[in-house]
C-alpha cells in the first residue's frame, strides 16, 4: 500500500466516525421535542367567575336625539352708556358686584351742563318776579277799571303784559327742568336688579356719550343660545321640549324652544336657536350641552352598571357560547335618564353581557354553570 492510498483510507475512516454521532444528536432532539409536546399538550384552567348576573341586549326604539353644544345668556342684558361729556367724578361698583334698581354707579362731572343749571336757574328766578309784578299790576289797574277811571284799551295792554309774564315764566320753568334733567345724567344708576358684568372705564376717564361705561345682566332669568346643522332647518318647532346639560355643577333642565332664527349662516352652515331655561342662579357664558328629539330610532342601551372603565379605556364584559367571559371595547354614547347607556360601537344585538358585579368578572374566565 502506497502512502496516496493509505492517506486516502484514513480520510474515509475520519467520516465513518462522524455520521453515527450526527444520527445519534438527531435522535435526541426528536426525542425533547415529543417529551416537550406531552408536557404542554393539556390546556390551562380557566378561573371560575361568579357572583355577576347577566342579560341579553336586544335592539330598543328610543328618541333619536341631536347633540350640539350652547352657551348660557340672561334673558336681560343693559349696556350703561353716557348722555353726557365729562369726566367720571366717582364710581362705585366693580365687575361682579350685585346692584338693586336705582343703586347709584357712577357721577360725571360736566362744566356745560353746570353753567346751564345756573343760567336756568337765574332766569327762572327773573321770569318769576316779573310774572309776579305783572300780577300785582294787572289787580291794581283792575280795581281802577271797575271804578271806570281806565280806559278799555289800557286795561286791555295791562292784560296783555300779564299773559306775556306768565308765559316767559312758564318757558324758563320748561328750560330749568331741562337743565335739571340733563344734570340728572351726570348721575347713573342701575336699572334693575342685577349683577355688573362689564366695566369699561375707571374715575377719571372721559365719559363720551353713547361710549358703553358698564353692562348689567339680570340674574332672573335665562336662556341658551345654540347653534344647529341646517339640515335640521324645518324640523324645529317652537316649544318643542330641550334637554340641556350644565357642566358647572352638573345641573340638567328641561328647557323649550322660544326662538328660532331661520337666516343659515353662510359660512358655519347653521342657524341660531334660543332655548329657555326655567332656571335661576345660573350665569351668563356658561357652557350647555343641548340634546334635541328629532324622531325615533333603534338603539343598544345596557345599564350603567354593565360598563367596565379600566383607565381611560371603556368596555363590556361580554359572554360567548361556550361561557368564556370576553372584554369588549366600547364606544358609548348618551346617557338615559333611567340609567341605561347607549353603545355605538363595540357590541351586537343579541349578545350576552354582564350586566351587575363586573368587578368579580375576570377576562378570560368562564362562567360558573349552575
Amino acid at each position: 500500500m502506497n502512502a496516496k492510498s493509505i492517506r486516502t483510507f484514513q480520510k474515509r475512516g475520519s467520516h465513518s466516525h462522524i455520521f453515527p454521532i450526527f444520527y445519534f444528536c438527531i435522535v435526541l432532539v426528536l426525542w425533547g421535542c415529543q417529551e416537550g409536546s406531552k408536557q404542554g399538550g393539556a390546556a390551562p384552567q380557566r378561573p371560575v367567575v361568579t357572583g355577576v348576573k347577566m342579560a341579553i341586549i336586544v335592539p330598543s326604539i328610543v328618541d333619536d336625539v341631536y347633540e350640539t353644544m350652547g352657551t348660557v345668556k340672561a334673558d336681560r342684558t343693559s349696556i350703561i352708556a353716557s348722555r353726557i361729556m365729562g369726566n367720571v367724578t366717582a364710581l362705585f361698583v366693580n365687575e361682579g358686584d350685585p346692584v338693586k334698581t336705582g343703586q347709584l354707579l357712577m357721577t360725571i362731572e360736566s362744566q356745560d351742563i353746570a353753567q346751564k343749571v345756573r343760567g336756568a336757574s337765574m332766569a327762572l328766578e327773573t321770569a318769576k318776579q316779573h310774572k309776579a309784578l305783572a300780577e300785582t299790576t294787572w289787580r291794581r289797574y283792575q280795581k281802577i277799571y271797575e271804578e271806570k277811571a281806565l280806559s278799555q284799551q289800557e286795561m286791555d295792554q295791562v292784560e296783555t303784559q300779564k299773559k306775556v309774564a306768565v308765559s316767559e315764566y312758564e318757558r324758563a320753568k320748561a328750560a330749568f327742568a331741562e337743565a335739571m334733567t340733563f344734570q340728572g345724567y351726570a348721575q347713573i344708576k342701575a336699572p334693575f336688579v342685577g349683577t355688573v358684568k362689564d366695566k369699561r372705564i375707571q374715575a377719571g376717564s372721559m365719559a363720551v356719550p353713547g361710549q358703553p361705561l358698564l353692562t348689567i345682566e339680570s340674574a332672573a332669568s335665562f336662556h341658551v343660545e345654540s347653534f344647529i346643522d341646517e339640515a335640521l332647518s324645518g324640523r324645529l318647532k317652537r316649544n318643542m321640549p330641550v334637554e340641556i346639560a350644565i357642566d358647572a355643577g352638573g345641573r340638567q333642565f328641561r328647557g323649550v324652544i322660544r326662538d328660532i332664527v331661520t337666516a343659515v349662516d353662510p359660512q358655519s352652515r347653521t342657524f341660531l336657536v334660543k332655548i329657555g331655561l326655567p332656571a335661576e342662579g345660573l350665569k351668563s357664558g356658561l357652557f350647555a350641552r343641548v340634546h334635541i328629539p328629532v324622531g325615533k330610532k333603534e338603539a343598544l342601551l345596557v345599564p350603567e352598571s354593565a360598563v367596565a372603565q379600566k383607565g381611560q379605556l371603556t368596555g363590556i364584559y361580554t359572554i360567548n357560547s361556550g361561557g368564556v367571559v370576553i372584554y369588549r371595547l366600547v364606544k358609548t354614547g348618551r346617557i338615559y335618564p333611567d340609567g341605561r347607556i347607549e353603545i355605538l360601537s363595540g357590541l351586537l344585538p343579541n349578545e350576552q353581557v354582564i350586566k351587575e358585579g363586573v368587578q368579580n368578572a375576570i377576562d378570560g374566565g368562564i362562567i360558573q354553570q349552575n
